[in-house]
């Protein structure tokens, strides 16, 4: 299991993560709550892919979106998509921009 995805996994078990509105619609639509977008990240053994975001809103600093896709623990596949972020080098928290089911 590599760094990021221990971090990540360590934010949500700590409770170090938010939603976005974009992703609360998707999980709505897909019939999805918040614990399954967690479990599937709890339960994930590796990150699908990693991309560098194209988000208009993101400034100069680069940034990268980590793409999970695993499990939930009824065994439904679940597609997530969300970056870590750091804020005054402190405090560290994964943002969901995407979760909905895998396909």
């Amino acid at each position: 299991m590599n760094d990021i995805l221990i971090r990540i996994k360590r934010a949500v078990l700590a409770g170090n993560y938010e939603f976005s509105e974009k992703a609360r619609i998707e999980m709505e639509a897909d019939g999805l709550v918040e614990s399954d977008a967690l479990e599937s990240i709890l339960d994930a053994v590796a990150i699908y892919k990693t991309i560098r975001s194209t988000s208009l809103r993101r400034g100069q600093h680069l940034e990268y979106l980590h793409i999970i896709k695993s499990l939930n623990l009824d065994g439904l596949p679940i597609y997530t998509k969300g970056k870590l972020v750091s804020q005054a080098g402190i405090e560290v928290y994964y943002f969901l921009v995407s979760a909905k089911r895998a396909e």
